[in-house]
């Protein structure tokens, strides 16, 4: 964790932007029978994070995190408390893990504002869910639809793992090799299926996909082409990654070509000259439905660290982003 703080301070250093949140994890992270013990650890390092206050190269806040235990687990109280409660004012948004109905958000909710209201955080604290299972999928939705939740993640391993056997291994990794024809994480329908419907959930209510892990952290060429896969194909904003070496590659990814980018800085110039009416540019008409898609594009530039055109400036000179990895 210490490590991943230092990670984030130095990239940020180098983008003159924070480009990913480090997520402080309770669930995974805390060997069984010590969860009080790892809650007041996690609440100390998003407190040191914030007590840096900013970044010296950039000016930016740390995005720090936290995942806690899920709501129906012994520990999930006691970690809203501990971290919330005593370091609400670090936190950029809350994970809460193996979300399967909407109630389950709105329990959440509850102890989460009890928490943070006792620490004295005013601004209501936003929760980041994970989907792992066929429920979850169903009521993506649903869940989706809650104004308090800014993000879906999708959680593979457990997603294929609730199935019984019925998904293959192979379904929790990527086929480096695709002549091979074996079922992997893009291609087993049910996996695709419950991929397709958690971005089709966050793009219908304008919350934030946060695709899977991809478990190959040592092939960088994989993990890029899976990456690309996820943000092209699959429409996921976001990605989690489990190790510092997939970070650069995740962004890479995730990040517009550099012809992209330049088209979209003229167009959006074009059209700022012409006060957003319809123009003609390159042989094709623009008007405000390619203005809206060529900003996003821009945008997508900014928080993944890439180098934008000057005639852009104006656009992020007091911009925040949500990092998209």
């Amino acid at each position: 964790m210490i490590k991943s703080l230092a990670l984030q301070t130095e990239m940020s250093a180098e983008f003159g932007s924070c480009v990913f949140d480090v997520t402080l994890d309770c669930e995974d992270g805390a060997a069984t029978g010590d969860e009080k013990n790892h809650a007041n650890l996690v609440a100390a390092l998003v407190n040191q994070a914030l007590s840096a206050t900013k970044d010296i190269a950039s000016g930016k806040l740390h995005r720090v995190a936290a995942r806690v235990h899920p709501v129906g687990h012994p520990a999930f109280e006691q970690d809203v408390d501990i971290i919330v409660g005593g370091a609400a004012a670090g936190l950029c948004h809350l994970m809460i893990p193996k979300v399967e109905t909407r109630a389950d958000v709105d329990r959440a909710v509850q102890r989460v504002d009890q928490a943070a209201a006792q620490s004295g955080r005013a601004v209501p604290l936003p929760l980041h869910v994970l989907l792992e299972s066929p429920t979850a999928v169903q009521h993506a939705f649903e869940i989706a639809a809650h104004p308090r939740v800014q993000s879906l993640s999708f959680g593979l391993m457990d997603f294929v793992s609730s199935h019984g056997g019925a998904i293959p291994a192979s379904a929790m990794g990527v086929d480096a090799d695709p002549g091979w024809h074996s079922l992997d994480q893009f291609t087993h329908p049910l996996v695709r299926r419950a991929k397709l419907e958690i971005s089709a959930a966050c793009h219908a209510h304008g919350k934030v996909p946060s695709h899977c892990v991809v478990t190959e952290f040592k092939d960088g060429a994989l993990l890029q082409s899976a990456a690309r896969q996820a943000a092209r194909a699959f429409g996921f904003t976001r990605m989690w990654s489990i190790h510092p070496a997939q970070i650069r590659p995740i962004l890479q990814a995730f990040a517009p070509e550099a012809q992209e980018i330049e088209l979209a800085a003229n167009i959006m110039q074009a059209g700022g000259q012409a006060d957003w009416a319809p123009i003609s540019y390159g042989g094709k008409l623009h008007d405000r439905a390619s203005y809206r898609y060529f900003w996003q594009v821009l945008e997508r530039a900014h928080q993944t660290g890439c180098r934008l055109p000057a005639a852009t400036d104006v656009y992020f000179s007091d911009f925040v982003s949500t990092p998209c990895h």
